[in-house]
């Protein structure tokens, strides 16, 4: 059963229900035809999104930073002394450790996918 469908049986929400009031997802429920942890998912799967869009622009910054492509060549100019090692070692641990972050996000997305 849907909670529309309850909702539409007169059924109440409970005290820590998620929205205001059953009228309040009724109305979502008519415009989405999604239930609350369908909605729950397609949420979280969007805000992961966003946050691997924009840790793949804070990674995109630093590489043109050094004009180059991945986090290997940053670290090949560095160690042939193409760029000066400070600041781009920091920033190159930076670029890994947001690449180990985009890694987890992929993972948790993918976990969301295969629910």
């Amino acid at each position: 059963m849907t909670l529309y469908d309850a909702y539409l049986q007169g059924e109440e929400p409970e005290d820590d229900a998620w929205a205001l009031d059953w009228s309040e997802w009724a109305g979502i429920y008519k415009i989405l035809k999604m239930t609350k942890d369908d909605l729950f998912r397609q949420a979280l799967a969007s805000f992961l999104t966003e946050q691997k869009r924009e840790i793949l622009q804070r990674r995109l910054n630093i590489l043109t930073r050094y004009a180059v492509t991945s986090i290997a060549d940053l670290e090949d100019r560095i160690a042939q002394g193409e760029v000066a090692e400070h600041p781009a070692w920091e920033d190159l641990i930076v670029a890994e450790n947001l690449a180990a972050h985009l890694e987890e996000l992929d993972a948790y997305l993918k976990n969301l996918r295969d629910t």
